[in-house]
């Protein structure tokens, strides 16, 4: 439910922007020649060495840390002892080294990458699943670390309370579990295979009858937040909770085939999974679905101060696209039957006329019962005084979650009644599901395009490669030290103490960052350099792409 950067989110961004790629005279006079194999690995392994040897923590990292490694981000600021899970973090460093040992079958990316799966297995919960970060200094430091920066985030709810059980947001669960897999299918080295099989067993263990998955699992007492019910044991659809974790469960079924029985309950919570999309669209007038919703009643439910109880139109977007991947996974119309109501609802509830603008096409959040839509706003100054709200006027509007979403139902429809066209033994003709149990391998890369389950058996390679001139300026551009420098665009409040009651003076409503004592990051308009993981995973990836070329 955060704005972290996930492998999708990472992927589909631009190329990283580092200080010294700018448009400097001396890069604008490198040859556009492809450079010689043996410079792109030295480059490469300068780079990993740097991250492995330095910028590592037991075999984890963060999002950035200052050059110096005075200050470190994840999400929120963290404290030396920590490493990040969700992306682009511990794991997906670990995906990146996978992809590199087999680009070029050196050992030490091998070994980074199981470096960083066993930093996973030491912070991996007892049920299996990992929570946002892991602090190697132990639990009893992470609470403290709760107790100060992260209660103190006024806009990030979700690290305002230590529920000690792990979590299946912003897919770090997902991205761990996947690297788990894909370092014990590398070697078959015995010593992932019993917290791998932790990692299924959570999923499968935390999945509700009817398919749905909870965002957080093991359940807890007192989880609630501001007044509010715990909203963690909800069925998710928010941040594709279910689509990670079924993306999961495909990638095991075939790269684990040899499970028997075991293989069987895979294919089972597959189904059941699949099966709550259909269960939870709700009837006419409203044929949509929320972020959350209730595991009794199937019905929308809230989840922070900022996500009301509502349908949701880009979660209702999601999950019509979702729909039409499982026709094509498993031939069965059901998954189509019903997604014209929801077409036809999304084109009801568009943007009023007089609020249209570019990224505008649809208003999150519709209530239950009206279609009336509702905004989100903020009043106070940090976390001690101020509170979020929705209401019906859509002026004044927070920046950091958004208010409006740009979903384009006429492409949806174009695909929906393409598919409706097909018959299933078309549709599902590449279907993973259709193979036999262990005929797919897993795709050979994982970090240089937004790989999911119809890329098993290829190498998942970007369609547009990286250029010969580009991979000749990252070559450049890597400074002494072994780093690629990268403008660190967010910043945030060193925590201070508690935030006091009182509102401090100044305009907070739009912002991303209250008053000073409030640790939520913010973009600042002076960037300072830093070292950056998401820089690394597409730098590495692109020079990846020119070995592989």
């Amino acid at each position: 439910m955060t704005h972290s950067m996930s492998r999708r989110a990472l992927l589909a961004a631009g190329a990283a922007a580092t200080l010294t790629a700018a448009a400097s005279p001396a890069l604008a006079r490198i040859v556009q020649e492809a450079p010689e194999r043996a410079a792109v690995l030295d480059a490469m392994k300068r780079a990993a060495r740097f991250m492995v040897e330095e910028a590592a923590v037991g075999g984890g990292y963060v999002w950035n840390v200052l050059p110096d490694f005075s200050r470190r981000w994840g999400e929120l600021e963290a404290n030396p002892t920590m490493i990040w899970v969700q992306p682009p973090g511990t794991a997906t460093m670990g995906h990146l080294f996978l992809d590199a040992y087999h680009a070029t079958g050196d050992e030490y990316y091998y070994e980074a990458a199981k470096s960083a799966a066993d930093a996973l297995v030491r912070g991996q919960h007892a049920a299996g699943g990992w929570n946002y970060v892991i602090d190697t200094a132990g639990e009893e430091s992470l609470k403290q670390w709760y107790a100060t920066v992260g209660a103190n985030a006024w806009r990030l709810e979700e690290f305002q309370h230590y529920y000690g059980n792990a979590t299946f947001d912003d897919a770090g669960t997902a991205e761990a579990s996947q690297l788990l897999l894909r370092v014990y299918l590398e070697k078959k080295d015995r010593k992932y295979r019993a917290p791998l099989d932790k990692a299924i067993a959570f999923v499968l263990d935390s999945q509700y009858a009817n398919g749905g998955w909870p965002q957080r699992y093991p359940f807890v007492e007192n989880g609630g937040l501001h007044g509010h019910a715990d909203y963690t044991p909800y069925i998710t659809f928010n941040d594709d909770v279910a689509g990670e974790n079924l993306e999961f469960l495909i990638y095991a079924y075939h790269g684990l085939a040899e499970r028997g029985r075991g293989n069987a309950r895979i294919l089972d919570a597959i189904n059941r999974g699949m099966d709550i999309f259909v269960k939870t669209q709700q009837p006419q007038p409203q044929p949509a679905w929320g972020l959350q919703h209730f595991p009794d009643t199937l019905k929308p439910a809230g989840a922070r101060t900022i996500e009301p109880q509502a349908f949701a139109t880009h979660a209702t977007g999601t999950n019509i696209r979702s729909m039409m991947g499982f026709y094509r996974l498993t031939g069965d119309r059901k998954y189509l039957a019903r997604l014209p109501e929801a077409l036809d609802w999304l084109d009801q509830v568009k943007t009023p006329q007089n609020l249209l603008a570019p990224g505008r096409t649809h208003p999150t959040f519709i209530l239950e019962g009206s279609n009336t839509p509702v905004y989100i706003h903020r009043m106070g100054s940090n976390i001690a005084n101020g509170h979020y709200y929705a209401d019906e006027n859509p002026n004044n509007l927070i920046i950091h979650y958004g208010s409006f979403r740009n979903i384009d139902t006429a492409a949806l429809r174009r695909e929906y009644e393409t598919l409706s066209a097909t018959t299933p033994e078309e549709a599902t003709r590449h279907s993973p599901l259709k193979a036999r149990p262990g005929s797919l391998n897993l795709p050979k890369y994982f970090t240089l395009q937004d790989v999911d389950v119809w890329d098993m058996s290829t190498d998942a390679r970007r369609v547009a490669p990286a250029t010969p001139g580009r991979a000749a300026q990252l070559i450049s551009s890597l400074n002494a030290r072994g780093y690629w420098p990268t403008p660190l665009t967010t910043t945030s409040n060193p925590y201070r103490g508690p935030s006091p009651r009182e509102v401090t003076g100044g305009e907070f409503q739009t912002t991303r960052v209250g008053d000073l004592w409030d640790t939520s990051p913010y973009n600042t308009d002076f960037p300072v350099e830093a070292v950056s993981t998401q820089a690394f995973i597409r730098n590495m990836g692109e020079l990846i792409e020119t070995l592989s070329g």
